[in-house]
């Protein structure tokens, strides 16, 4: 993706690795303590809705069911990000544990990202996010974005109400959203347990993301089967590109293509993506605690 010359390689480097939406640096933000990085604390007490949501009792809502065959608690894939034929720096995503947001059961999925040593130098990443993600449902309850790439700082937090179609963030809100409306990370797995076998070539799945105060349309357009090799092994793959629709987060966008297992796990073995300058891929190096059999490799 073509990204605008405001937004750092490590902002594109998050849109490589979710395949799905990367978050530009335009909107000012207030800087916070550093010490809150991968919690809540001192910015989710923020959260007008913060205290009470986590209270509601939600099982007297019918929400949808979504068969997950992809992924589970325990998951862990290691990534080496390269740009260009540098390898620049390493991402995690992973299914720690179960969390509760009221009455519902959440995956608790983190990502996580760090440039190299060496890269320090240049351009210092460390960054994390993290979602409250529908067991059932595999929608977003609860989304936290902390950034620290170079002298930028962002701390971004917010909680959906799946009945009232609301959303609540660290910097403001209400905000109106779609029914089952998905956050970076959540979308990023949601794709996962897509069934991208009864797609031909061209067709496209359609949701939406919230990113800052508003949905965004989001397409996933099926490309095919390719074979990938990487650290991690030879992959049989589907092929997929996720396309922000023009008008939405970025303006001016370009190509994004994400490999993913081509198997009930969908794993995404690679990920690549054009920048201003050069290219940034991220590869799978290392995998373990799956939902079951990789039976793509070969």
């Amino acid at each position: 993706m073509n990204l605008q010359s405001n937004v750092p390689v490590a902002a594109a480097t998050m849109l490589v690795l979710s395949g799905l939406l990367g978050f530009g640096h335009q909107a000012a933000v207030r800087p916070m303590d550093t010490s809150s990085i991968g919690t809540a604390q001192g910015i989710g007490d923020n959260l007008a809705q913060s205290d009470a949501a986590a209270k509601l009792d939600y099982d007297d809502y019918e929400f949808r069911t979504i068969p997950n065959n992809a992924f589970t608690v325990g998951e862990k894939l290691d990534y080496t990000i390269y740009y260009g034929p540098i390898a620049a720096g390493s991402a995690t995503i992973s299914v720690p544990s179960y969390q509760y947001y009221g009455s519902r059961k959440c995956y608790k999925i983190e990502f996580s990202m760090r440039s190299a040593s060496f890269f320090d130098i240049f351009f210092k990443v460390r960054d994390y996010y993290s979602s409250l993600v529908d067991v059932q449902g595999l929608f977003p309850w609860k989304f936290e974005q902390h950034v620290r790439e170079g002298g930028y700082k962002r701390d971004f937090v917010a909680e959906f109400n799946q009945v009232a179609h609301t959303a609540m963030t660290s910097d403001g809100g209400p905000y109106q959203i779609k029914r089952y409306t998905q956050d970076a990370v959540s979308a990023f797995f949601y794709a996962r347990t897509l069934d991208y076998d009864t797609l031909k070539v061209g067709d496209e799945v359609h949701f939406s993301n919230f990113y800052n105060d508003k949905d965004y349309p989001l397409n996933v357009k099926y490309l095919g089967e390719q074979n990938v090799t990487t650290k991690a092994g030879k992959f049989h793959c589907q092929v997929i590109e996720p396309v922000i629709v023009k008008g939405g987060l970025f303006r001016n966008t370009g190509k994004i293509t994400v490999w993913v297992s081509d198997d009930s796990l969908r794993v995404p073995v690679k990920v690549s993506t054009q920048v201003i300058i050069g290219s940034v891929d991220a590869d799978l190096v290392h995998y373990s605690g799956l939902a079951g059999p990789l039976t793509s490799v070969y």
